[in-house]
């Protein structure tokens, strides 16, 4: 395995994040930043009680007025995974929101994944629309970026979600995208060194150039200048983020969903795709080092979700069994339509950043703090 980064190794003293993260900065208490800016910057500011239910209020009221007369108020892109899953139900039966659901199907749904949108379609009575992802496209794809050696291999993966809900919604007149983006689960970000924007089609475009064989005619295609300055100022799509206004609790909701849909729960965050529970359950930590479950760990920590003990534990065993990852690596492999022996000469390749290939970081720093002097960007991006 390469040595994620030089320094002495070190692990905060209040979460799980540790030098794996080579921009992570500790303090005199063993405190990491991740950390400082949650109780300084996020939860001061985050209120998931009545006084959050009261501020989305009006937000909600708007939705209902723009979507009198159409069939669908807003519109909610869904994975199969908790976050989504939960939102959708919030938003039709707690809210009275009328949600279209919106599915890409990128070619590497689990078996659990089609169940809970199914179930969740037929249990409050939604309508939904997939999106068929071009196979040989995203296969082509996909198979660039393991070729150019990136952390980031779920990016043609992600793109395709984003770049599909969002070109979907300005195209169809939708104003408002409800996501399960919450501070929950994810006030601790995955740093970009594991998992770098996916919506920059500079690099994605890049990658693809240098490793792709066949022309992308059909795949989502949108860039940061799109998603966030066209889209939202130009055809006003905005966002909102409802979970971050009421109690949300991962297990609770997981087993409220089980409860009242029949739906399925899944070892951990995001391995509703096969692909990403091999991505960042085995390829990540093996190849590079990283362990993105100790960012998932770190924010239910902070959040009183999981208790720091019980997160060391978890994290000091694999993210899943010998056996299955032996099934997953042959599955992945005649999948992209490549033999075993060349993904393990890709998995022992040299490893690359997205520092190394064409990128728009910089255009996206300069929006981050932009939204940072604003209030609206609280969690850590680095």
């Amino acid at each position: 395995m390469n040595a994620p980064a030089a320094r002495p190794y070190q692990i905060c003293t209040n979460c799980i994040m540790d030098t794996s993260d080579s921009g992570i900065t500790f303090d005199a208490r063993g405190w990491c930043d991740y950390c400082n800016n949650y109780h300084a910057n996020i939860l001061p500011h985050w209120h998931p009680d009545e006084r959050g239910e009261r501020e989305l209020a009006p937000v909600i009221e708007q939705i209902k007025r723009h979507g009198r007369g159409r069939d669908h108020d807003c519109l909610i892109g869904i994975s199969g995974g908790v976050d989504s899953s939960y939102l959708t139900y919030l938003a039709k039966a707690k809210l009275g929101l009328r949600p279209l659901l919106f599915h890409v199907d990128a070619g590497w749904n689990s078996q659990q994944a089609v169940n809970n949108i199914e179930k969740l379609v037929d249990g409050l009575g939604v309508d939904l629309h997939t999106e068929v992802v071009d196979w040989q496209e995203m296969r082509d794809l996909q198979l660039a970026f393991f070729k150019a050696g990136v952390p980031h291999l779920d990016t043609p993966q992600d793109h395709a979600f984003f770049a599909g809900l969002y070109n979907f919604a300005a195209k169809h007149g939708f104003k408002y995208i409800l996501t399960g983006a919450n501070y929950s689960t994810e006030c601790v970000r995955e740093p970009l060194e594991w998992h770098y924007h996916a919506s920059d089609l500079k690099q994605l475009l890049d990658i693809h150039r240098r490793f792709g064989t066949r022309p992308l005619k059909t795949f989502p295609l949108a860039d940061i200048a799109k998603f966030k300055i066209y889209y939202r100022f130009v055809k006003g799509v905005r966002v909102v983020k409802p979970l971050n206004h009421f109690r949300y609790i991962k297990e609770e909701a997981m087993q409220e969903l089980v409860d009242k849909f029949g739906w399925q729960k899944y070892a951990h965050k995001h391995y509703e795709s096969r692909f990403t529970r091999f991505y960042e359950g085995y390829w990540l930590p093996r190849k590079f080092g990283y362990d993105k479950r100790r960012a998932h760990f770190s924010s239910l920590i902070l959040t009183g979700q999981l208790a720091r003990a019980e997160a060391l534990e978890r994290i000091a065993r694999p993210a899943y069994d010998p056996e299955t990852v032996a099934q997953d690596f042959e599955y992945i492999a005649t999948k992209l339509g490549i033999t075993v022996p060349e993904l393990q000469a890709l998995l022992e390749g040299p490893n690359h950043t997205f520092r190394d290939y064409r990128n728009a970081m910089g255009f996206m720093e300069l929006g981050t703090r932009v939204l940072r002097a604003f209030g609206v960007q609280r969690a850590i991006i680095r």
